[in-house]
């Protein structure tokens, strides 16, 4: 029995060297193909944000690139005055930070408030509040999954399907132009 082992351990090893060649060929290609259809989009160059709709378009110029449904803050009707008016701004903004480790699934910081925000709340009487983000669910809901798909519920943000803000996390770099319309 050991003269038989002889021939049986020597193709074991050699199928086991064709198959270690095999798991290093296809890790080598997992580690450069796209981990899934929405990386294979090009990089957006501006993004558009219609309230009224609770649509996110992406675009890559003037191609549209996907669109997303979004919730909004809890007040979505009209532009955001004050800190703690629970509204989402509206007028021309940039990506100005991407947080992998936000509190919410994958955020990305927009640049409110500008000039014209601070001095509307300064005449208000009032701070403009800040850290609008475009991100996904909270990493510890409170919520159910249903409230949150089918209500505004954010205190101002734009707030995305986790699924959706990973594919968008992917394709929006810091600098990117943001207009969120009424």
């Amino acid at each position: 029995t050991a003269a038989r082992a002889g021939p049986i351990i020597a193709r074991m090893v050699r199928t086991l060297r064709r198959w270690s060649l095999w798991l290093v060929l296809l890790s080598s290609c997992a580690a450069v193909a796209p981990a899934d259809a929405y990386s294979a989009l090009p990089m957006a160059t501006r993004i558009l944000v219609e309230k009224s709709d609770r649509r996110l378009t992406l675009f890559d110029n003037d191609r549209v690139l996907r669109r997303y449904r979004v919730a909004l803050g809890v007040e979505p009707v009209g532009p955001k005055q004050v800190e703690g008016d629970q509204r989402t701004p509206e007028g021309r903004y940039r990506i100005v930070a991407r947080n992998p480790r936000s509190d919410f699934f994958l955020s990305l910081l927009v640049s409110y408030p500008d000039v014209r925000d601070s001095e509307r709340a300064r005449r208000l009487g009032a701070k403009p509040g800040g850290a609008i983000m475009i991100h996904g669910l909270p990493n510890q809901p409170r919520q159910s999954p249903e409230y949150y798909a089918k209500t505004d519920w954010t205190d101002g943000c734009i707030a995305l399907a986790n699924e959706d803000v990973g594919a968008l996390y992917d394709v929006v770099r810091v600098g990117t132009p943001v207009h969120i319309a009424p």
